[in-house]
């Protein structure tokens, strides 16, 4: 099963490195959204330290969204999806490595990006690590609860919107412990309450986003 999983996250990565594009949307889509956030606002660094954490995170969910319609929509139209579909191996191998793939691709440089856009926002520099650590842990629940709703919506013509429609809803708890953890440390409070809210949606998503998922791919197939 590992060697298959791998072998799935090798052949999705050497695809996205022929189209980067795919890669750098969702990154210039991320720092445009936080740039364009204080011409809309104010560059007054004292306004714009108090809501950078929700800024930073709503930037980041959205992109996050951006790339959910790369998941399955590539194996479908050339017809694979319905082959791996097919192979003697877990259908939730396959969704899991190819949310590995989406947060490669999409949530490690939103964690990587986030010191960066930080700095453009004035976020006081002793919650940087907790942006960082939250960022590091929220991302792939993002990316987990996203691929059930990508799941869901393959075969469908310009699903995009549908699937920020069916996610959302699962996206608004990240959202608001990971604004909540960042704004905490802004202030010199104790953020462990809020990652570790963060952390147990993690494994809530990693125990049954997968198989959820593969059930959604494989009824999808059935019915096509």
């Amino acid at each position: 099963m590992m060697s298959f999983m791998f072998a799935i996250i090798r052949r999705d990565l050497l695809l996205v490195m022929r189209y980067p594009a795919e890669m750098l949307n969702p990154l210039m889509f991320f720092v445009l959204v936080v740039a364009l956030f204080p011409l809309g606002i104010s560059p007054e660094a004292s306004l714009l330290s108090q809501v950078a954490a929700g800024i930073v995170w709503v930037a980041a969910l959205l992109a996050t969204l951006l790339a959910l319609d790369i998941l399955f929509k590539a194996d479908f139209a050339d017809g694979s999806l319905e082959q791996l579909l097919m192979a003697h191996q877990p259908t939730w191998i396959l969704v899991l490595a190819k949310v590995i793939v989406h947060w490669l691709i999409s949530g490690l440089p939103l964690v990587l990006l986030s010191p960066l856009v930080a700095s453009m926002l004035f976020l006081p520099a002793e919650a940087l690590p907790t942006l960082m650590f939250s960022l590091l842990v929220g991302t792939p629940t993002l990316s987990l609860f996203g691929a059930v709703g990508a799941a869901l919506v393959t075969g469908v013509k310009n699903a995009g919107m549908l699937i920020s429609l069916l996610v959302l809803p699962l996206y608004i708890p990240v959202l608001i412990f990971g604004t909540g953890a960042v704004a905490a440390a802004a202030q010199g409070l104790p953020v462990s309450g809020y990652l570790a809210y963060m952390a147990a949606m993690l494994i809530f998503a990693l125990m049954i986003t997968p198989w959820a998922a593969a059930m959604a791919l494989k009824v999808g197939q059935m019915q096509g």
